[in-house]
């Protein structure tokens, strides 16, 4: 005969057998194949866990795929770490994922991977997209960090390399979660402010983790959509990026791309000395051909000198004309020496200095700001979390009073003191409990024990059923 005290609910069975698997079986790794992946709209992963011999369901929930950079796939080898549980709704035993890299390459570089493809399949690297850099540079943009050091590095090559151009920095962050986003708008906003002749996106280097805005679909997208040709300077030559393939041209460092991008000005006036020495050398040219042409004209015509005089005036007419045009020509290119010194002089780094001691008094600022405003969400989430412990524990420490008063209840229900209570007895002899009529003889001397007390009897008959 069952006791009806022992019959589960099914919720309370599944919640009994989840209670033990959860309470034994701790987290661990786990090594194996993806198979059956479903991803809803949810935004959890779904998927089965397999080897050769075996499969587990397991759950992957939007919350943990933060640090996930790479795209699974069914068929994917990857190590898990994960925690056993039982889903009650359907009874299946199931592992929630904490942590998932794929097998023998890292997560980011397999990430990497697999948007290089991507984006190559659908031709942002091809070489028919790529815009050629400017022969005339007026305005250089500058998408990168003002903070760091890579702009200052561009404007000090570019200082001595072609003072001439105007550079616009377009900060942004180059590190950090949601970097790839802003970059993209800076980029952006520089493309479409119409003022900038080329574009160059700057960074220093670092490991891949440092440099992994760059290799981020939304910011190479933006790379490929610029009208405004584009220069990726990221990182050292060793370097690589996503943003490098997409670009129109790729630098090795952020100094280079500054070279790439301008001329140089000591060629430029080594040009015009150039011209300047041809100029001259024609004219010397001209004027001894004439010279010729009048000696022979003067040996051919002897009676001609009223010819010979015109043309040694017109001679001395050109001479004056030329000299006329040498002088201008010398005056012209002297006023514009003086007004590229004058501009040399306005580049100078001292108004530069200023402008980013401003900027990081600014960023100071901004920075005890964030500071206080995080430290005081932290407070009051740890208030509310204090709250909710304290809210926790009293829920915990009543079910658990629920519990002891039905396990005591059980108890006394089996207890033998609760059947004799009921109006039942128990009848020993010699201190042990008589199961059968057979185990006793008439004569025998027996105890019947009460809930109240004991009776001592003698047996004086016997009666079988």
């Amino acid at each position: 005969m069952f006791n009806i005290d022992e019959i589960y609910t099914i919720s309370d069975f599944l919640s009994l057998c989840n209670k033990t698997i959860e309470d034994n079986i701790p987290a661990c790794w786990l090594q194996g194949e993806i198979s059956n992946l479903s991803r809803p709209a949810s935004g959890h992963w779904y998927f089965s866990l397999k080897d050769n011999r075996g499969q587990i369901r397991c759950a992957l929930f939007r919350l943990n795929q933060r640090n996930i950079k790479f795209n699974p796939e069914n068929g994917l080898e990857v190590l898990v770490r994960a925690a056993p549980t039982l889903y009650a709704a359907r009874g299946d035993f199931q592992l929630i994922i904490q942590h998932v890299e794929p097998v023998g390459v890292g997560n980011l570089q397999l990430a990497f991977e697999q948007l290089k493809a991507k984006l190559k399949e659908e031709g942002l690297f091809d070489v028919q997209y790529k815009k050629p850099l400017p022969v005339d540079v007026n305005t250089i943009g500058v998408i990168s960090s003002s903070n760091g050091a890579v702009i200052q590095d561009i404007i000090k090559v570019l200082n001595k390399r072609y003072p001439f151009a105007k550079v616009l920095l377009f900060d942004s962050v180059v590190q950090g979660e949601g970097s790839a986003e802003k970059l993209a708008y800076a980029i952006e906003a520089a493309d479409q402010s119409g003022q900038c002749d080329v574009l160059i996106v700057a960074r220093g280097g670092g490991s891949l983790e440092d440099l992994w805005a760059f290799n981020e679909e939304v910011l190479a997208r933006a790379i490929f959509a610029t009208k405004t040709p584009i220069v990726s300077a990221v990182g050292h030559e060793t370097d690589t990026t996503i943003a490098d393939f997409v670009a129109d041209v790729r630098a090795p460092t952020p100094s280079a791309a500054a070279v790439l991008v301008t001329p140089d000005c000591l060629e430029l006036l080594n040009k015009v000395h150039i011209l300047n020495a041809n100029l001259i050398q024609l004219s010397q040219q001209v004027l001894e051909r004439y010279q010729s042409q009048l000696q022979q004209l003067s040996l051919s015509a002897p009676n001609l000198i009223r010819q010979l005089n015109l043309f040694s005036q017109r001679l001395d007419g050109l001479s004056v004309h030329l000299n006329y045009q040498m002088k201008t020509w010398v005056s012209l290119k002297q006023s514009k020496v003086g007004t590229l010194f004058e501009q040399l002089k306005q580049h100078s780094p001292r108004a530069s200095i200023q402008h980013k001691q401003q900027l990081n008094t600014l960023v100071k600022i901004q920075l005890h700001s964030n500071i206080k405003r995080h430290i005081s969400q932290n407070y009051n989430t740890l208030s509310g979390l204090h709250e909710r412990l304290g809210q926790s524990i009293q829920y915990t420490l009543e079910w658990q009073k629920n519990m002891l008063a039905n396990h005591t209840l059980g108890l006394n229900h089996l207890s033998p003191l609760g059947t004799l209570s009921r109006g039942y007895s128990i009848t020993t002899d010699h201190n042990q409990v008589l199961q059968s009529s057979v185990d006793v003889k008439i004569g025998d001397s027996i105890t019947t024990l009460l809930s109240d007390g004991k009776i001592y009897s003698q047996v004086e008959k016997i009666e079988k059923n």
